[in-house]
């Protein structure tokens, strides 16, 4: 079923209505996480801890559970032209909790993602984290979160690719911020290629505050790889200049 036929399905609900529906979704992604990221780590175990097909359930099987648990549909375009044989750095504008499914679900390679620190320690979807190397900043230490990000070397000598949401924080839909500097100096410290990558859509589907979820559709567009051998840390917010007006352009492309 479409976003759109599941919209008009239950565009007449009263606000009682989405209040209940909301409730039922919230607790199938609670039951779905809860079932399926323990299974992800007896995976880990019985692959003898390496992480490929791990990530890959998150991809296939958890993202879009919860992709057809909110209605949303996703419309992805540019994607099929890349070389992801090799590790890059996706970063991304950041309108929703729900954007990490829908890169999960296109990006065509094991993904690990920057998450803020209070993630770590939220039952089972931090075991998970952590189990998968996935990279844990605090945003209001910038020290620490460089080191912590420059433990994301580890990840490229495996052959994974990291994500990151470099405004460091949910913006409001149509809005992108200023892009942080930091995930820009370890691309640059590894000579890591970049690839710009816009969401449209996913702050109606789930707002910021509460737990809102609306049927709709997420646009995600994928732009050129950037990239970063033989630049200096004094390039890295020119760099970061850089992949914020490809993610707007890729956004405004969306819209046409």
């Amino acid at each position: 079923m479409s976003a759109t036929s599941t919209s008009m399905r239950f565009g007449a609900l009263s606000g009682f209505g989405w209040r209940v529906l909301n409730a039922l979704q919230l607790l199938f992604t609670i039951g779905w996480t809860t079932v399926l990221l323990p299974f992800a780590l007896l995976v880990l175990v019985l692959c003898g801890g390496k992480r490929h097909w791990s990530l890959r359930m998150a991809s296939r099987i958890w993202a879009p559970g919860l992709l057809a648990g909110a209605g949303a549909r996703i419309v992805a375009n540019g994607f099929d032209t890349l070389d992801f044989s090799k590790p890059c750095i996706v970063v991304a504008n950041h309108q929703s909790m729900i954007d990490t499914c829908a890169l999960f679900r296109v990006l065509p390679v094991p993904l690990c993602f920057v998450m803020k620190d209070e993630l770590a320690r939220v039952p089972v979807v931090g075991t998970y984290a952590r189990a998968m190397g996935m990279v844990f900043i605090e945003r209001q230490a910038a020290r620490a979160a460089t080191r912590q990000l420059g433990n994301a070397a580890q990840l490229f000598a495996e052959g994974l690719s990291v994500c990151g949401f470099p405004e460091g924080t949910r913006g409001k839909p149509g809005h992108i911020g200023p892009f942080r500097g930091g995930i820009f100096k370890l691309a640059i410290d590894c000579g890591i290629p970049i690839l710009p990558v816009s969401i449209e859509g996913s702050g109606e589907v789930l707002p910021v505050r509460g737990f809102k979820v609306r049927p709709g559709v997420i646009r995600i567009r994928a732009g050129e790889l950037i990239q970063t051998r033989g630049l200096q840390q004094g390039d890295r917010m020119a760099l970061a200049s850089r992949c914020r007006d490809a993610v707007i352009a890729l956004r405004d492309a969306s819209r046409n």
